[in-house]
C-alpha cells in the first residue's frame, strides 16, 4: 500500500457500535496495559493529549480515573462522539452517536489501523478489501489523469 514514498490511506465510512469502537481504540493505544478491569468495564475509555495522537471522548458525564504511560482511562456516560488521530497523523477516525449505542465512524485509516478495526469488529475483512480495491482503482485512474496532461 506504497505510493510514491507514502503510505496509502483507505476511506472508512461505516455503522458500528460504540463499544466495538472503543475496542479499536483500545487496541490501538493500551492494550499491552489496560488493567483487566478497565477492559472489561464498557464505560471506561482511553484519551490522550489532544493534537497529533490525540483521543478525545465527548461525553454527558465522564470523569478521569487513572493515567498510566500516555493515556488517561476515562469512566464516560452517554457518549456522543470519539475523535482518534493516531501518532503518525497517518489515521484519523471519528465516532459519532446516532442512536443509544450506536454510531457512525469515518475518517481515514492506514494498514495498521485496518488490522485493530478488523480485530474490533468494527470492519469486515470483506470491507477492507473493498475499500482497498476503490483506492487503488482512484490511484489508477489518478496517475493516468497525471501522464495524459
Amino acid at each position: 500500500m506504497m505510493e510514491h514514498g507514502r503510505e496509502s490511506m483507505a476511506n472508512i465510512d461505516v455503522e458500528a457500535s460504540l463499544d466495538k469502537f472503543r475496542m479499536f481504540l483500545i487496541y490501538s493505544t493500551c492494550i499491552s496495559f489496560i488493567p483487566e478491569s478497565y477492559l472489561r468495564d464498557p464505560e471506561i475509555f482511553p484519551e490522550r493529549e489532544t493534537g497529533q495522537g490525540g483521543i478525545y471522548v465527548e461525553a454527558a458525564d465522564k470523569v478521569s480515573i487513572k493515567k498510566i504511560r500516555d493515556i488517561t482511562f476515562v469512566n464516560a456516560k452517554d457518549v456522543l462522539g470519539i475523535i482518534y488521530e493516531s501518532k503518525s497523523g497517518n489515521t484519523k477516525l471519528k465516532w459519532r452517536s446516532t442512536a443509544e449505542e450506536q454510531g457512525r465512524v469515518t475518517g481515514t485509516a492506514s494498514a495498521n489501523a485496518l488490522t485493530n478495526l478488523i480485530n474490533a469488529r468494527v470492519v469486515t475483512q470483506d470491507y477492507v478489501k473493498r475499500a482497498l480495491e476503490r483506492m487503488t482503482e482512484q490511484q489508477l485512474n489518478h496517475e493516468t489523469v497525471e501522464q495524459s496532461s
